[in-house]
């Protein structure tokens, strides 16, 4: 006997994530979150609460789900002409993108949830540094520094700021970061 198929991509699993995505973007644009409900999803998305319940468990994963697919990059990062400047251009942009008052819903549904969606954060940060630091000079081993100086020294003031500051960082201060990062990276 073979064993059961898995999941089909693009098959009902990847349609009831899609209803459920609208459904709870929908909701959000409309409702408070604290008055969303899975029932409510569930009814909008024309799929039974248990449903969600299976594939979820609760409304922060749903909402932690939606944020991950708000998070992801949809394109590479801009070129610039230097790693510094691409660097600095995107720093800028994750900036402005995260302490947007929609960034900072996603960023907080993310944390909120107990499973792995900070670890998919941290791997689209790191997959975005990690294409701009190989468009430059060939740095060996040294790459892997560069990007752990530049997501210590400057992913991590940003997102600080975003979720426990009033105040987020200044653009031109990410500027400055970038330089540091860079500095601290040519310095171990």
């Amino acid at each position: 006997m073979s064993p059961a198929p898995g999941p089909r991509p693009g098959g009902r699993s990847a349609r009831i994530q899609q209803a459920v995505h609208a459904s709870t973007r929908k909701l959000l644009d409309e409702r408070d979150r604290a008055d969303i409900t899975v029932p409510m999803i569930a009814a909008d998305a024309g799929i039974t609460p248990s449903t969600i319940y299976r594939r979820w468990g609760d409304i922060n994963e749903v909402f932690a789900d939606v944020a991950i697919e708000r998070l992801r990059p949809d394109a590479p990062p801009r070129e610039t002409g230097s790693v510094r400047g691409d660097l600095v251009a995107w720093a800028q942009e994750y900036l402005e993108e995260m302490s947007a008052p929609v960034g900072r819903a996603a960023l907080r549904d993310v944390v909120m949830s107990g499973d792995t969606n900070p670890l998919q954060c941290a791997t689209f940060c790191r997959t975005q540094i990690e294409t701009i630091v190989g468009r430059g000079e060939p740095l060996g081993s040294g790459v892997q520094v560069v990007v752990e100086q530049l997501i210590d020294h400057v992913v991590a003031p940003i997102i600080y700021r975003i979720l426990f500051d009033l105040n987020p960082l200044e653009s031109d201060r990410v500027e400055v970061l970038v330089d540091q990062a860079l500095d601290a990276a040519v310095r171990v």
